[in-house]
């Protein structure tokens, strides 16, 4: 077996010997500034281009983008850096069963476009939390949620991101794991400031396009290094580390590595979980993230959205091939640090004594691709990365400042929540570098199970919640809040229980309760969703049922309702100008509540002239000083209408048909 490198042996005996001593050499360098600069480029261009100083401009784009950016970017939010080294490091570690979580969001983002979001336009929302608050008529369920979206952001996104980038860094130009991080920090933080939130769209088609050639051009190498699928499907069993003790289970292949659906008592992803308990928070991802749900948003119609959601999902089909496969390629061409089965050589290794499958792909990046190429592999994944943690900041702290302190603060200016939601992102960055080393030694050292096991426990009865308000005209608030309640406290018991009793190394007794060790939290997605589901109706009908404003036009079946006219109120000070209100650049400002009436409007003409560096940082944030002392308004809905063009709205269907038959084909072929 060639590896690819001079210096990587396989059969050696000592790992050290055979761990990679190459680096990025100055043409990886030169790749990589070059890139990067292209991307800022790319990022003033469309900053300028996009009208910043209005609300609609700045939160949704100006809502007139066409499909293929917004399918592009729902492609990047959800594959960033965590992607490519969760899933190679799972596909090295126990075969192609997480590709089934891809799979699984093809069908959750075509229900967004098709199903959710129809009912979103009708209801004239756009965010969340403002949905919760229209179709139940109460702020303790939306409250909820918002310190739930940050608790998950922290510890599934932030946290994971921010590490799974440290893990390239420091394998590429091995510096420490923490040094790593702080300086992906300060390259983000850089990044955010100049290329400006209001770009991150384009900026992420743009990656996505770069990500993709790059990750396909290693795909082609990894095959050729191994004589095709054929050929892993021959070497990947025999792929043993050389230092494995004899007679041990540990390290060792799984006989079922190449099957997605597996046993359903003993395996690692039980077919039922992967059928059921995987499709719950997949649908809670996709289709109630406002991270996901605010690019579906900023298309210029439900039909763009809609082709922006079939992009998505086509493009869902290529991780199995560009990183499950590569992954299980590495661990053949470097069975001794990727299959590493005794933890005092892994902590040596990859610093993580839980196992080595993570450093899989920048494994193969740093060994199989020639200067040049092995660069701008680290631009695409760092930007990757960057790109994820400014959408994630940014949703978080909108959640923070819009649904948390303004409900402390009602009346608090515009400046104060920009300033608040800039310490708060702060704050946000603290907590996730310290969480870290829990991510880094959670579920035997594979990072995609670590996400996907604390999704399985939170989002469950969130999203039923949302299914039940979205598609079920007799669920009230009552009945959504007992459900959602009695479902995240059975959820947090099960992942307390699971920091408490750590799941023990392969050569170590399983001494853990029954009720962990024995029931997979696929399974447990199972329960809650279940549970909460029960608790839903049976509250929900023994209860009044939802005034009619509570259900017109937020519901499926009532999304055609027409719309009622208000009585207009008389001209008030703080209605929103028609330029809009403008922005701050770290923390869009997403316009919610309508606040009661203050002092008499400033006196824009009495404001003191700035100084010329005030006045620059001002134009990056994209944020004119006039109006920041105003409380915030009502912001209007980019998308109002449900019509569609009937030829490319059958045109859009036959495709949503061929789409399906894909994904039912691959699922099929490797089931």
């Amino acid at each position: 077996m060639e590896s690819g490198s001079n210096n990587s042996d396989p059969n050696r005996s000592d790992p050290f010997e055979a761990f990679p001593l190459r680096t990025l050499e100055p043409g990886d360098i030169a790749v990589l500034v070059l890139y990067f600069l292209f991307v800022l480029a790319v990022g003033l261009w469309s900053t300028v281009k996009t009208k910043r100083d209005t609300v609609k401009g700045y939160f949704l784009a100006g809502g007139d983008m066409v499909w293929w950016p917004v399918g592009a970017s729902l492609f990047a939010s959800n594959v960033g850096s965590g992607h490519f080294i969760g899933l190679a490091g799972s596909g090295a570690a126990t075969g192609i069963s997480a590709s089934a979580y891809e799979l699984n969001g093809l069908f959750s983002v075509l229900m967004l476009s098709w199903i959710f979001l129809p009912i979103y336009i009708a209801g004239r929302v756009t965010t969340m939390p403002e949905y919760l608050r229209k179709r139940f008529g109460s702020n303790r369920i939306p409250i909820i949620l918002a310190v739930l979206y940050l608790f998950i952001y922290i510890f599934t996104k932030i946290s994971v991101d921010m590490y799974a980038g440290a893990i390239f860094i420091q394998q590429s130009l091995h510096l420490d794991l923490y040094l790593a991080i702080v300086g992906l920090l300060a390259v983000t933080a850089l990044y955010t400031v100049t290329g400006g939130l209001a770009a991150v769209i384009y900026t992420d088609a743009l990656q996505t396009l770069i990500m993709l050639v790059g990750a396909l051009i290693l795909m082609g190498y990894s095959f050729a290094a191994v004589g095709g699928l054929e050929g892993l499907k021959e070497k990947y069993f025999l792929a043993l580390a050389s230092n494995r003790t004899e007679n041990s289970s540990c390290g060792l292949p799984r006989e079922d590595a190449f099957h997605i659906f597996r046993d359903p008592v003993n395996s690692d992803l039980p077919w039922p979980g992967i059928l059921f308990g995987m499709s719950v928070p997949s649908l809670w991802y996709w289709c109630t993230d406002q991270v996901i749900v605010q690019r579906t948003l900023a298309a210029k119609n439900l039909s763009h959205a809609k082709g922006g959601s079939l992009m998505a999902a086509y493009l869902k089909v290529l991780p199995l091939f560009m990183m499950v496969f590569p992954g299980m390629v590495s661990r053949v061409l470097f069975p001794d640090q990727v299959a590493c089965a005794d933890p005092e050589i892994c902590q040596k290794v990859c610093s993580n004594p839980s196992g080595c499958s993570d450093i899989a792909y920048p494994k193969l990046v740093l060994e199989l691709l020639p200067t040049g190429l092995r660069g701008l592999m680290m631009a695409v994944m760092v930007a990757a990365l960057m790109s994820s943690l400014t959408s994630i900041f940014n949703s978080a702290s909108i959640i923070f400042t819009m649904d948390l302190w303004n409900h402390i603060r009602p009346k608090a200016s515009e400046k104060e929540l920009m300033i608040v939601g800039r310490v708060f992102v702060l704050v946000l960055v603290l907590v996730s570098i310290l969480w870290i080393p829990v991510v880094q030694a959670s579920q035997g050292g594979q990072l995609f199970i670590y996400i996907q096991s604390i999704s399985s426990y939170l989002q469950p009865p969130v999203a039923v919640v949302f299914i039940m308000g979205c598609f079920w005209k007799r669920t009230n608030e009552k009945g959504a809040f007992s459900g959602l309640i009695v479902g995240l406290l059975i959820g947090f018991v099960r992942l307390v229980l699971d920091f408490i009793y750590v799941e023990p190394r392969c050569d170590q007794p399983d001494e853990r309760p029954a009720v962990v060790k024995n029931i997979h939290y696929l399974y447990l997605s199972i329960i809650l969703s279940v549970v909460t589901l029960v608790t839903v109706v049976t509250v929900s009908w023994f209860t009044e049922p939802p005034a009619k404003e509570m259900v017109s036009r937020l519901t499926w079946f009532t999304r055609h309702d027409p719309v009622v006219q208000k009585q207009q109120a008389p001209p008030s000070p703080l209605t929103i100008p028609q330029n809009g209100t403008p922005e701050g650049c770290n923390t869009t400002i997403q316009i919610e509540m309508v606040q009661e009436n203050t002092s008499k409007p400033p006196n824009y003409a009495e404001t003191p002239k700035q100084s010329k560096v005030v006045k620059a940082i001002l134009w990056l944030c994209g944020m004119d000083n006039k109006d920041t002392d105003k409380p915030v308004s009502k912001a209007e809905p980019v998308m109002a209408s449900l019509e569609e063009n009937p030829a490319v709205k059958t045109l859009l269907d036959i495709s949503l048909i061929v789409c399906i038959s894909c994904a039912l084909f691959l699922w099929g072929y490797f089931a």
